[in-house]
């Protein structure tokens, strides 16, 4: 064997069992791809259920936008893709006569994905597939139908907890208990384009991906394929254990290139026991637009290093203003841990309790200095910009 200096190493004591040693090391380190993923699926699959939830619409919504932000996936009575062939077997729809001079009204399905997180009837499914109801449909990857009741729904996290009733024995997942690593594989299940149960693979493309929108959370990406329908299903480990919600994907098409999202299963954590508990989530709010710091931002400031999130604008009356806090000044930490940039500077903010106080690091005129901020409660998310923290 070589070593760097290019003369052979000397062999240890019994050589045959140091090279053995050697080589058994080696191989630990070594990951392996798994040669089939059915006995993982075949584990999983039970637990994961397709969501259905019907309301009155008018117009199918749309989007011409590369992300399909929380965008309802949607079967639109009356219209045929022009890509499905029409022996395709479709989602069974009601009758609707027409009664004359009365408006025609149709009904909108929503379909979606969620899977089962208690023998007791508990499901997670994404707040955008549940968003027009108190109540969904639910079908077990057995085939059986089930209503379903909203518990709760969080529109900021897209997460959502709903209940069937009258079983104990359902099939259920459990969240994983630490963060996957980059190029770790992951096996998706859900109800891709209402067709059932589907599997697909791929790895874990990046972690905390930060693409401006909702709660500041940072996602998860993944290349396994995910398309309509998979809203709200479960991305596993080779353990079987739920690393992410899917919520979006990124597609200029429409379908999937390969580019999805999962809501982390820390974030997942967090959010259902308040869902379960009181059917809302709580979060701290210190009403103010911020944005993090560029090295354009910090060029201008005369600070080449400086990180953090700067003050655009405050809510009039709000904790923010309420503690002088003024636009242009720039956020360091929270209490005394540095933030990096915007998105962290939300995270905190959010996980604080409202009416506890904050001490925030800042820096105003150059000088540094620090303010106390007694948070209030983020109103309700549907009425409340991205950049409202």
């Amino acid at each position: 064997m070589l070593i760097g200096n290019g003369t052979l190493a000397q062999p240890v004591a019994g050589s045959s069992e140091g090279l053995s040693a050697l080589t058994m090391r080696v191989s630990d380190q070594t990951v392996r791809a798994p040669n089939s993923f059915a006995d993982l699926a075949e584990k999983v699959e039970p637990a994961v259920i397709a969501v259905i939830s019907k309301d009155a619409a008018g117009d199918k919504s749309s989007s011409d936008q590369p992300f399909q932000f929380d965008t309802p996936d949607r079967a639109d009575p009356g219209q045929t893709d022009p890509g499905q062939d029409p022996g395709q077997d479709e989602l069974p729809l009601p009758h609707m006569p027409d009664l004359g001079k009365a408006p025609k009204r149709t009904q909108s399905i929503t379909l979606g994905s969620g899977f089962f997180i208690s023998a007791d009837g508990y499901a997670v499914t994404n707040s955008h597939v549940v968003e027009n109801g108190d109540t969904a449909e639910v079908r077990t990857n057995d085939g059986k139908t089930y209503s379903a009741k909203v518990v709760g729904r969080d529109a900021l996290s897209d997460l959502a907890l709903i209940k069937v009733d009258g079983r104990k024995d359902f099939s259920y997942v459990k969240f994983a208990a630490q963060s996957p690593r980059i190029g770790e594989w992951v096996l998706t299940v859900g109800n891709p384009f209402g067709l059932g149960g589907t599997v697909t693979a791929g790895i874990v493309s990046a972690r905390d991906r930060n693409i401006d929108v909702g709660a500041g959370e940072d996602f998860i990406q993944i290349d396994a394929p995910i398309n309509n329908g998979d809203s709200g299903g479960p991305s596993f480990n080779v353990d079987g254990d739920v690393i992410g919600v899917n919520s979006m994907i990124f597609s200029p098409s429409g379908g999937s290139v390969g580019v999805a999202f999962a809501i982390p299963a820390e974030t997942v954590k967090l959010v259902i026991p308040q869902l379960k508990d009181k059917g809302t989530v709580t979060r701290g709010w210190i009403g103010a637009e911020v944005q993090s710091i560029t090295p354009e931002i910090a060029d201008s400031l005369g600070k080449n290093d400086l990180r953090g999130a700067i003050v655009a604008n405050v809510k009039r009356n709000g904790p923010a203003a309420q503690s002088g806090l003024t636009s242009g000044d720039v956020i360091t930490s929270v209490s005394g841990q540095a933030i990096k940039n915007a998105n962290e500077l939300t995270k905190k903010i959010h996980a604080a309790a409202p009416g506890s106080s904050v001490q925030l690091g800042m820096l105003r005129g150059g000088k540094e200095s620090s303010v106390n901020v007694t948070l209030g409660r983020l109103p309700d998310q549907s009425t409340v910009g991205a950049a409202q923290k």
